[in-house]
Protein backbone atom coordinates (compact mmCIF):
# COMPACT_ATOMS: atom_id res chain seq x y z
CA UNK A 1 0.00 0.00 0.00
CA UNK A 2 2.86 2.66 0.72
CA UNK A 3 4.37 1.95 -2.36
CA UNK A 4 1.13 3.10 -4.55
CA UNK A 5 0.69 6.35 -2.30
CA UNK A 6 3.79 8.01 -4.97
CA UNK A 7 1.78 6.62 -7.80
CA UNK A 8 -1.47 8.11 -6.92
CA UNK A 9 0.12 11.44 -5.90
CA UNK A 10 2.43 11.54 -9.21
CA UNK A 11 -1.20 10.67 -10.96
CA UNK A 12 -2.95 13.74 -8.93
CA UNK A 13 0.13 16.06 -9.76
CA UNK A 14 -0.29 15.34 -13.48
CA UNK A 15 -3.62 15.71 -13.75
CA UNK A 16 -3.30 18.92 -11.79
CA UNK A 17 -0.66 20.18 -13.94
CA UNK A 18 -3.60 19.37 -17.59
CA UNK A 19 -5.91 21.33 -15.80
CA UNK A 20 -4.23 24.66 -14.45
CA UNK A 21 -1.16 24.77 -16.40
CA UNK A 22 -3.22 26.36 -19.44
CA UNK A 23 -4.66 28.28 -17.35
CA UNK A 24 -1.36 29.81 -16.61
CA UNK A 25 -0.46 29.94 -19.97
CA UNK A 26 -3.50 32.48 -20.64
CA UNK A 27 -3.30 34.37 -17.75
CA UNK A 28 -2.01 38.09 -18.75
CA UNK A 29 1.85 38.31 -18.68
CA UNK A 30 1.94 41.73 -16.65
CA UNK A 31 1.15 40.96 -12.94
CA UNK A 32 -1.37 44.20 -12.69
CA UNK A 33 -5.01 45.09 -12.35
CA UNK A 34 -7.43 44.43 -15.22
CA UNK A 35 -9.06 47.30 -16.36
CA UNK A 36 -12.34 48.00 -15.52
CA UNK A 37 -13.50 51.99 -15.76
CA UNK A 38 -16.78 51.45 -15.14
CA UNK A 39 -16.05 50.96 -11.58
CA UNK A 40 -14.72 54.49 -11.42
CA UNK A 41 -17.76 55.93 -13.08
CA UNK A 42 -19.37 59.17 -10.54
CA UNK A 43 -22.77 57.79 -9.20
CA UNK A 44 -25.64 60.29 -10.77
CA UNK A 45 -28.48 61.57 -8.20
CA UNK A 46 -32.04 60.29 -7.98
CA UNK A 47 -33.70 62.08 -10.11
CA UNK A 48 -36.59 64.53 -9.02
CA UNK A 49 -39.96 65.07 -11.25
CA UNK A 50 -40.28 68.88 -11.35
CA UNK A 51 -43.34 68.59 -13.21
CA UNK A 52 -45.99 68.51 -9.83
CA UNK A 53 -43.06 71.12 -8.27
CA UNK A 54 -43.36 74.17 -11.04
CA UNK A 55 -46.14 76.16 -11.60
CA UNK A 56 -45.68 79.25 -13.57
CA UNK A 57 -46.48 81.16 -15.50
CA UNK A 58 -42.40 82.79 -16.03
CA UNK A 59 -42.77 86.34 -17.50
CA UNK A 60 -38.36 85.87 -18.19
CA UNK A 61 -35.90 84.08 -17.34
CA UNK A 62 -34.54 85.40 -14.10
CA UNK A 63 -38.37 84.19 -12.81
CA UNK A 64 -37.41 80.44 -13.81
CA UNK A 65 -34.18 81.08 -11.62
CA UNK A 66 -35.80 83.08 -8.60
CA UNK A 67 -38.16 80.06 -8.66
CA UNK A 68 -35.53 77.55 -8.80
CA UNK A 69 -33.48 78.99 -5.99
CA UNK A 70 -36.38 78.57 -3.64
CA UNK A 71 -35.05 75.02 -2.81
CA UNK A 72 -31.98 75.09 -4.15
CA UNK A 73 -30.50 78.04 -2.28
CA UNK A 74 -26.68 77.42 -2.92
CA UNK A 75 -27.18 76.96 -6.46
CA UNK A 76 -26.21 80.54 -7.66
CA UNK A 77 -23.67 81.00 -5.49
CA UNK A 78 -22.07 77.78 -6.60
CA UNK A 79 -22.94 78.86 -10.92
CA UNK A 80 -20.90 81.91 -9.72
CA UNK A 81 -17.62 80.82 -8.51
CA UNK A 82 -17.02 78.98 -11.69
CA UNK A 83 -15.45 79.81 -15.15
CA UNK A 84 -18.79 79.27 -16.66
CA UNK A 85 -20.51 82.01 -14.71
CA UNK A 86 -16.93 84.39 -14.79
CA UNK A 87 -15.54 83.71 -18.00
CA UNK A 88 -12.14 84.59 -16.54
CA UNK A 89 -9.76 82.75 -14.48
CA UNK A 90 -7.64 83.71 -11.47
CA UNK A 91 -4.61 85.62 -11.47
CA UNK A 92 -2.30 83.21 -13.40
CA UNK A 93 1.41 83.72 -13.77
CA UNK A 94 2.64 83.72 -17.85
CA UNK A 95 6.25 82.21 -17.72
CA UNK A 96 6.75 83.05 -21.32
CA UNK A 97 6.00 86.73 -20.83
CA UNK A 98 7.21 87.40 -17.57
CA UNK A 99 3.66 88.85 -16.52
CA UNK A 100 0.57 87.51 -14.61
CA UNK A 101 -3.13 87.83 -16.11
CA UNK A 102 -6.50 86.93 -15.73
CA UNK A 103 -7.57 84.70 -18.93
CA UNK A 104 -10.66 83.39 -19.71
CA UNK A 105 -13.35 84.04 -23.13
CA UNK A 106 -13.82 87.88 -20.94
CA UNK A 107 -10.97 88.53 -22.52
CA UNK A 108 -9.19 86.85 -24.62
CA UNK A 109 -8.54 86.37 -28.56
CA UNK A 110 -9.11 83.92 -30.72
CA UNK A 111 -8.74 83.54 -34.25
CA UNK A 112 -11.94 82.44 -35.19
CA UNK A 113 -14.57 85.55 -34.20
CA UNK A 114 -11.60 87.20 -32.05
CA UNK A 115 -13.26 88.32 -29.46
CA UNK A 116 -16.30 89.51 -27.12
CA UNK A 117 -15.25 93.21 -26.44
CA UNK A 118 -18.05 95.52 -28.33
CA UNK A 119 -20.10 92.27 -29.08
CA UNK A 120 -21.48 90.68 -26.72
CA UNK A 121 -24.81 89.76 -27.26
CA UNK A 122 -24.31 87.73 -30.00
CA UNK A 123 -21.13 86.61 -28.06
CA UNK A 124 -22.72 86.16 -24.86
CA UNK A 125 -25.18 84.01 -26.48
CA UNK A 126 -23.60 80.92 -24.78
CA UNK A 127 -23.15 82.45 -21.27
CA UNK A 128 -24.72 80.45 -18.25
CA UNK A 129 -26.79 83.57 -17.48
CA UNK A 130 -28.64 86.19 -19.03
CA UNK A 131 -28.91 90.19 -20.03
CA UNK A 132 -25.32 90.07 -20.88
CA UNK A 133 -25.06 93.50 -23.33
CA UNK A 134 -22.62 95.45 -22.20
CA UNK A 135 -19.34 95.90 -20.39
CA UNK A 136 -21.76 96.84 -17.24
CA UNK A 137 -23.09 93.43 -16.93
CA UNK A 138 -24.18 92.15 -13.15
CA UNK A 139 -21.69 89.14 -12.60
CA UNK A 140 -23.45 89.54 -8.62
CA UNK A 141 -27.26 89.17 -9.33
CA UNK A 142 -28.20 85.59 -8.59
CA UNK A 143 -31.61 86.05 -10.60
CA UNK A 144 -29.37 86.43 -13.56
CA UNK A 145 -28.05 82.64 -13.88
CA UNK A 146 -29.51 80.41 -16.30
CA UNK A 147 -30.47 77.17 -14.77
CA UNK A 148 -31.99 75.94 -17.72
CA UNK A 149 -29.21 75.83 -20.37
CA UNK A 150 -27.80 73.09 -18.35
CA UNK A 151 -31.07 71.44 -16.95
CA UNK A 152 -33.88 71.58 -19.28
CA UNK A 153 -34.29 67.92 -20.95
CA UNK A 154 -37.53 68.93 -22.87
CA UNK A 155 -35.21 69.35 -26.33
CA UNK A 156 -37.44 72.96 -26.32
CA UNK A 157 -34.88 75.60 -24.88
CA UNK A 158 -33.00 78.14 -26.63
CA UNK A 159 -30.99 80.98 -26.15
CA UNK A 160 -30.85 84.34 -28.38
CA UNK A 161 -28.58 87.56 -27.97
CA UNK A 162 -27.51 88.32 -24.48
CA UNK A 163 -28.25 85.01 -23.08
CA UNK A 164 -31.65 85.51 -22.82
CA UNK A 165 -34.11 82.82 -23.60
CA UNK A 166 -35.09 82.17 -27.40
CA UNK A 167 -38.84 83.63 -27.86
CA UNK A 168 -40.20 80.47 -29.04
CA UNK A 169 -39.45 79.07 -25.47
CA UNK A 170 -41.75 77.63 -23.27
CA UNK A 171 -40.41 78.43 -19.81
CA UNK A 172 -43.23 76.15 -17.51
CA UNK A 173 -42.37 73.00 -19.48
CA UNK A 174 -38.91 73.74 -19.48
CA UNK A 175 -38.57 73.74 -15.58
CA UNK A 176 -40.68 71.20 -15.53
CA UNK A 177 -38.51 69.03 -17.31
CA UNK A 178 -35.22 69.87 -15.38
CA UNK A 179 -32.57 66.73 -14.68
CA UNK A 180 -29.26 66.00 -15.11
CA UNK A 181 -27.19 67.29 -17.52
CA UNK A 182 -27.47 65.65 -20.47
CA UNK A 183 -24.90 65.82 -23.96
CA UNK A 184 -27.91 67.94 -25.35
CA UNK A 185 -27.20 70.43 -22.76
CA UNK A 186 -23.27 70.44 -22.60
CA UNK A 187 -23.52 70.15 -26.65
CA UNK A 188 -25.84 72.78 -27.35
CA UNK A 189 -22.84 75.38 -26.47
CA UNK A 190 -19.69 73.49 -26.87
CA UNK A 191 -20.62 71.71 -30.20
CA UNK A 192 -21.71 74.86 -31.67
CA UNK A 193 -18.39 77.49 -30.78
CA UNK A 194 -17.47 79.97 -32.87
CA UNK A 195 -20.98 80.39 -34.42
CA UNK A 196 -21.47 76.97 -35.63
CA UNK A 197 -21.54 73.16 -35.28
CA UNK A 198 -17.97 71.75 -35.48
CA UNK A 199 -16.85 75.37 -36.16
CA UNK A 200 -13.88 75.37 -33.26
CA UNK A 201 -13.49 72.10 -31.55
CA UNK A 202 -12.72 69.65 -34.32
CA UNK A 203 -13.50 66.82 -31.54
CA UNK A 204 -16.52 67.80 -30.85
CA UNK A 205 -19.90 68.57 -33.16
CA UNK A 206 -23.28 67.59 -33.02
CA UNK A 207 -22.52 63.87 -34.54
CA UNK A 208 -21.76 63.83 -30.25
CA UNK A 209 -25.57 63.83 -29.51
CA UNK A 210 -26.41 60.40 -30.25
CA UNK A 211 -23.01 58.90 -31.87
CA UNK A 212 -22.74 55.63 -33.69
CA UNK A 213 -19.88 53.88 -31.82
CA UNK A 214 -17.21 54.37 -34.44
CA UNK A 215 -17.54 58.07 -34.00
CA UNK A 216 -17.17 58.07 -30.41
CA UNK A 217 -17.03 54.83 -27.66
CA UNK A 218 -17.39 56.68 -24.58
CA UNK A 219 -20.64 58.21 -25.93
CA UNK A 220 -21.36 55.52 -28.32
CA UNK A 221 -21.09 51.88 -27.47
CA UNK A 222 -21.31 52.89 -23.53
CA UNK A 223 -23.27 55.97 -23.68
CA UNK A 224 -21.59 58.09 -21.16
CA UNK A 225 -22.75 61.87 -20.31
CA UNK A 226 -20.22 64.64 -19.97
CA UNK A 227 -20.13 64.66 -16.47
CA UNK A 228 -19.19 60.73 -16.39
CA UNK A 229 -15.65 62.68 -17.11
CA UNK A 230 -15.88 65.68 -16.55
CA UNK A 231 -16.63 65.48 -12.98
CA UNK A 232 -19.00 68.11 -11.39
CA UNK A 233 -18.75 69.06 -7.61
CA UNK A 234 -20.85 72.56 -6.22
CA UNK A 235 -21.79 73.01 -9.85
CA UNK A 236 -18.12 73.25 -10.92
CA UNK A 237 -16.94 71.42 -13.58
CA UNK A 238 -13.67 69.56 -13.88
CA UNK A 239 -11.58 70.11 -17.04
CA UNK A 240 -9.90 72.87 -19.06
CA UNK A 241 -9.54 73.67 -22.77
CA UNK A 242 -6.17 75.03 -23.73
CA UNK A 243 -8.12 77.92 -25.63
CA UNK A 244 -8.99 80.09 -22.80
CA UNK A 245 -6.71 78.22 -20.16
CA UNK A 246 -3.03 78.58 -18.94
CA UNK A 247 -2.22 75.99 -16.28
CA UNK A 248 -3.41 72.74 -14.69
CA UNK A 249 -6.07 73.10 -12.05
CA UNK A 250 -9.08 71.33 -12.19
CA UNK A 251 -7.95 68.76 -14.94
CA UNK A 252 -9.27 65.46 -15.51
CA UNK A 253 -7.09 62.81 -17.14
CA UNK A 254 -8.05 58.83 -18.42
CA UNK A 255 -6.39 57.76 -15.52
CA UNK A 256 -9.41 58.86 -13.41
CA UNK A 257 -11.22 55.97 -14.62
CA UNK A 258 -8.75 53.86 -16.09
CA UNK A 259 -5.81 52.39 -14.57
CA UNK A 260 -2.21 53.95 -15.94
CA UNK A 261 -1.09 50.62 -17.29
CA UNK A 262 -4.09 49.14 -18.98
CA UNK A 263 -2.92 47.27 -22.05
CA UNK A 264 -1.19 44.72 -20.35
CA UNK A 265 1.46 44.51 -23.36
CA UNK A 266 4.60 46.07 -21.78
CA UNK A 267 5.45 47.33 -25.38
CA UNK A 268 2.26 49.45 -25.36
CA UNK A 269 2.80 50.49 -21.38
CA UNK A 270 5.99 52.12 -22.04
CA UNK A 271 4.91 54.15 -24.52
CA UNK A 272 2.71 55.84 -21.81
CA UNK A 273 5.67 57.46 -20.09
CA UNK A 274 5.88 59.85 -23.70
CA UNK A 275 2.52 59.45 -25.33
CA UNK A 276 -0.91 60.83 -24.53
CA UNK A 277 -3.39 57.78 -24.23
CA UNK A 278 -5.78 60.44 -27.16
CA UNK A 279 -2.48 60.15 -29.25
CA UNK A 280 -3.08 56.67 -30.18
CA UNK A 281 -6.67 56.36 -29.25
CA UNK A 282 -7.71 59.19 -31.62
CA UNK A 283 -6.63 58.21 -35.08
CA UNK A 284 -8.37 61.09 -36.63
CA UNK A 285 -10.60 64.15 -35.51
CA UNK A 286 -13.79 65.75 -37.50
CA UNK A 287 -14.65 62.00 -38.29
CA UNK A 288 -18.47 62.61 -39.37
CA UNK A 289 -18.40 66.45 -39.73
CA UNK A 290 -16.04 68.70 -41.32
CA UNK A 291 -14.48 71.65 -39.02
CA UNK A 292 -13.18 74.75 -39.51
CA UNK A 293 -9.33 74.57 -40.08
CA UNK A 294 -8.76 77.89 -41.91
CA UNK A 295 -10.46 81.31 -41.66
CA UNK A 296 -8.70 84.30 -43.47
CA UNK A 297 -10.81 87.74 -42.46
CA UNK A 298 -8.96 89.35 -45.31
CA UNK A 299 -11.21 87.98 -47.80
CA UNK A 300 -14.20 89.77 -46.05
CA UNK A 301 -16.74 92.43 -47.40
CA UNK A 302 -16.22 91.17 -50.76
CA UNK A 303 -19.28 90.88 -53.47
CA UNK A 304 -17.65 89.26 -55.97
CA UNK A 305 -17.18 85.58 -54.29
CA UNK A 306 -20.54 83.36 -54.02
CA UNK A 307 -21.81 82.74 -50.39
CA UNK A 308 -21.06 78.95 -49.04
CA UNK A 309 -21.12 78.79 -45.05
CA UNK A 310 -18.49 76.48 -45.83
CA UNK A 311 -15.92 78.57 -47.98
CA UNK A 312 -17.05 82.15 -48.04
CA UNK A 313 -19.14 84.72 -46.40
CA UNK A 314 -19.43 88.34 -46.97
CA UNK A 315 -19.48 89.26 -43.14
CA UNK A 316 -16.25 86.60 -41.99
CA UNK A 317 -14.00 85.95 -44.70
CA UNK A 318 -13.15 82.58 -46.72
CA UNK A 319 -12.63 79.86 -44.53
CA UNK A 320 -11.11 75.60 -45.45
CA UNK A 321 -13.36 72.74 -43.59
CA UNK A 322 -11.48 69.27 -43.73
CA UNK A 323 -13.08 66.04 -42.47
CA UNK A 324 -11.51 62.76 -41.05
CA UNK A 325 -8.65 65.13 -40.26
CA UNK A 326 -4.98 63.38 -39.20
CA UNK A 327 -3.85 65.37 -35.85
CA UNK A 328 -0.64 67.25 -35.84
CA UNK A 329 1.43 66.30 -32.85
CA UNK A 330 3.81 68.43 -29.97
CA UNK A 331 4.89 68.06 -26.41
CA UNK A 332 2.25 69.02 -23.54
CA UNK A 333 2.82 69.42 -19.99
CA UNK A 334 -0.65 70.97 -19.63
CA UNK A 335 0.35 74.16 -19.62
CA UNK A 336 -0.05 76.71 -22.54
CA UNK A 337 0.99 79.73 -23.70
CA UNK A 338 -1.73 82.49 -24.62
CA UNK A 339 -1.67 85.66 -26.91
CA UNK A 340 -3.66 88.15 -24.56
CA UNK A 341 -4.77 91.71 -26.30
CA UNK A 342 -1.77 94.01 -26.36
CA UNK A 343 1.15 91.42 -26.88
CA UNK A 344 3.20 91.87 -29.94
CA UNK A 345 2.99 89.55 -32.66
CA UNK A 346 5.26 87.40 -34.05
CA UNK A 347 8.08 89.55 -36.54
CA UNK A 348 8.65 86.28 -38.29
CA UNK A 349 6.13 83.85 -39.25
CA UNK A 350 2.30 83.47 -37.76
CA UNK A 351 2.02 84.64 -34.27
CA UNK A 352 0.93 81.68 -31.91
CA UNK A 353 -2.66 82.66 -30.23
CA UNK A 354 -2.37 79.58 -27.89
CA UNK A 355 0.81 76.52 -28.31
CA UNK A 356 1.13 73.88 -25.69
CA UNK A 357 4.24 73.94 -23.68
CA UNK A 358 6.48 71.16 -22.74
CA UNK A 359 9.60 69.64 -25.02
CA UNK A 360 11.55 66.60 -25.24
CA UNK A 361 13.00 67.19 -22.22
CA UNK A 362 10.36 67.75 -20.13
CA UNK A 363 9.47 65.07 -18.06
CA UNK A 364 5.50 66.05 -17.31
CA UNK A 365 5.14 66.53 -20.79
CA UNK A 366 3.99 63.73 -23.62
CA UNK A 367 3.32 63.70 -27.10
CA UNK A 368 -0.49 65.35 -27.54
CA UNK A 369 -2.76 65.74 -31.05
CA UNK A 370 -3.63 68.98 -31.67
CA UNK A 371 -6.20 70.59 -34.32
CA UNK A 372 -4.37 73.71 -35.30
CA UNK A 373 -6.43 76.42 -36.38
CA UNK A 374 -4.40 78.77 -38.68
CA UNK A 375 -6.04 82.48 -39.61
CA UNK A 376 -5.13 85.40 -41.28
CA UNK A 377 -6.37 88.67 -38.65
CA UNK A 378 -6.11 92.30 -38.36
CA UNK A 379 -3.52 93.74 -36.69
CA UNK A 380 -2.31 97.40 -36.12
CA UNK A 381 1.12 98.55 -38.33
CA UNK A 382 2.17 100.94 -35.41
CA UNK A 383 1.39 99.14 -32.21
CA UNK A 384 2.16 95.52 -33.51
CA UNK A 385 -0.61 93.97 -32.14
CA UNK A 386 -3.49 92.43 -32.88
CA UNK A 387 -6.87 93.98 -32.92
CA UNK A 388 -10.35 93.75 -31.33
CA UNK A 389 -12.59 94.81 -34.32
CA UNK A 390 -16.38 95.57 -33.76
CA UNK A 391 -17.95 93.12 -35.70
CA UNK A 392 -21.53 92.12 -34.26
CA UNK A 393 -21.99 95.02 -32.39
CA UNK A 394 -24.46 95.68 -29.86
CA UNK A 395 -27.52 96.22 -31.25
CA UNK A 396 -29.44 98.54 -33.90
CA UNK A 397 -27.73 101.90 -32.57
CA UNK A 398 -23.96 100.27 -32.35
CA UNK A 399 -23.31 98.38 -35.32
CA UNK A 400 -20.46 96.27 -36.59
CA UNK A 401 -18.60 95.39 -39.47
CA UNK A 402 -21.23 92.92 -40.48
CA UNK A 403 -23.43 95.73 -41.07
CA UNK A 404 -21.45 98.41 -42.58
CA UNK A 405 -18.13 96.39 -43.60
CA UNK A 406 -16.13 99.49 -42.58
CA UNK A 407 -12.96 98.10 -41.19
CA UNK A 408 -11.58 100.99 -40.19
CA UNK A 409 -14.32 102.27 -38.18
CA UNK A 410 -15.06 98.81 -36.95
CA UNK A 411 -11.45 98.59 -35.39
CA UNK A 412 -11.65 102.30 -33.56
CA UNK A 413 -15.23 101.47 -32.11
CA UNK A 414 -13.25 98.06 -31.11
CA UNK A 415 -10.10 99.67 -29.76
CA UNK A 416 -12.52 102.02 -27.84
CA UNK A 417 -13.87 98.67 -26.20
CA UNK A 418 -10.92 97.39 -25.78
CA UNK A 419 -8.81 100.16 -24.63
CA UNK A 420 -6.09 99.41 -26.68
CA UNK A 421 -5.66 102.36 -29.30
CA UNK A 422 -6.00 102.09 -33.05
CA UNK A 423 -3.27 104.05 -35.13
CA UNK A 424 -5.25 103.96 -38.00
CA UNK A 425 -3.20 101.64 -39.87
CA UNK A 426 -4.05 98.34 -40.34
CA UNK A 427 -2.94 95.23 -42.33
CA UNK A 428 -3.24 91.10 -42.16
CA UNK A 429 -1.22 88.53 -39.91
CA UNK A 430 -0.97 84.68 -40.07
CA UNK A 431 -2.01 83.47 -36.40
CA UNK A 432 -2.51 79.98 -35.24
CA UNK A 433 -4.17 78.14 -32.69
CA UNK A 434 -3.72 74.86 -30.71
CA UNK A 435 -6.60 73.05 -29.57
CA UNK A 436 -6.13 69.54 -27.78
CA UNK A 437 -7.97 66.78 -29.19
CA UNK A 438 -9.52 64.49 -26.34
CA UNK A 439 -12.92 63.39 -27.84
CA UNK A 440 -14.08 61.13 -30.56
CA UNK A 441 -11.57 58.26 -29.24
CA UNK A 442 -11.87 55.06 -31.72
CA UNK A 443 -12.99 51.49 -30.32
CA UNK A 444 -10.03 49.64 -29.55
CA UNK A 445 -8.93 47.95 -32.43
CA UNK A 446 -8.87 51.22 -34.42
CA UNK A 447 -6.30 52.68 -32.31
CA UNK A 448 -2.53 53.65 -33.90
CA UNK A 449 -0.72 50.33 -34.59
CA UNK A 450 2.92 50.50 -34.91
CA UNK A 451 3.30 51.22 -38.38
CA UNK A 452 1.52 54.21 -37.91
CA UNK A 453 4.26 56.07 -36.98
CA UNK A 454 7.35 53.88 -37.17
CA UNK A 455 8.96 53.19 -40.09
CA UNK A 456 9.51 54.01 -43.57
CA UNK A 457 5.81 54.23 -44.97
CA UNK A 458 4.89 55.90 -41.69
CA UNK A 459 4.16 59.51 -42.33
CA UNK A 460 2.00 60.56 -39.01
CA UNK A 461 4.89 62.10 -37.25
CA UNK A 462 7.40 64.65 -37.88
CA UNK A 463 10.22 63.68 -35.47
CA UNK A 464 12.75 65.77 -35.81
CA UNK A 465 10.30 68.49 -34.61
CA UNK A 466 9.11 66.47 -31.93
CA UNK A 467 12.95 66.76 -30.79
CA UNK A 468 14.51 63.49 -31.98
CA UNK A 469 16.96 62.90 -34.49
CA UNK A 470 14.89 60.19 -36.39
CA UNK A 471 12.38 57.93 -36.19
CA UNK A 472 12.98 56.69 -32.16
CA UNK A 473 12.67 52.99 -33.75
CA UNK A 474 15.89 53.23 -35.98
CA UNK A 475 17.50 53.27 -32.33
CA UNK A 476 16.62 49.64 -32.02
CA UNK A 477 14.87 50.50 -28.69
CA UNK A 478 18.16 52.49 -26.74
CA UNK A 479 17.44 55.49 -24.92
CA UNK A 480 17.47 58.99 -27.72
CA UNK A 481 20.11 60.89 -28.43
CA UNK A 482 17.67 64.12 -27.09
CA UNK A 483 15.89 62.38 -24.19
CA UNK A 484 17.85 60.96 -21.50
CA UNK A 485 16.01 60.93 -18.72
CA UNK A 486 12.59 60.10 -20.83
CA UNK A 487 11.86 56.60 -20.62
CA UNK A 488 12.50 55.08 -23.99
CA UNK A 489 9.70 53.94 -26.56
CA UNK A 490 10.70 50.34 -27.53
CA UNK A 491 9.60 47.99 -30.69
Amino acid sequence: MRSEKPLRLLIIAAALAVTILPVLILMPRNEQAQDNPRLNLPEHAAHVDHASLIEGPFADGPSVTRACLECHEDAAGEIMATSHWTWESPTVFRAHFGDSVRLGKRTAMNNFCIGIQSNWPSCTSCHAGYGWDDADFDFAETSNVDCLICHDTSGGYAKGKSGLPAESVDLVEAARSVGKATRQNCGYCHFNGGGGNAVKHGDMDQSLYYPDDWVDVHMGKHDLLCTDCHRTRDHNIGGRAISVSLDTANQIACTDCHIDRPHNDKRLDTHIDAVACQTCHIPRFAVKESTKMHWDWSQAGRDDIVEDEHEYLKIKGSFVYEKQVKPEYAWFNGEAEHYIAGDRIADEGPTAITRPRGDIEDKRAKIWPFKVHRGKQVFDVEHRYLLQPQTAGTGPDDQGYWNHFDWERALYDGAEASGFPFSGEFDFTETEMYWNVSHMVAEADQALACVDCHGEEADRMDWRALGYVCDPIEHGGRRFQHNEDRAEVTR
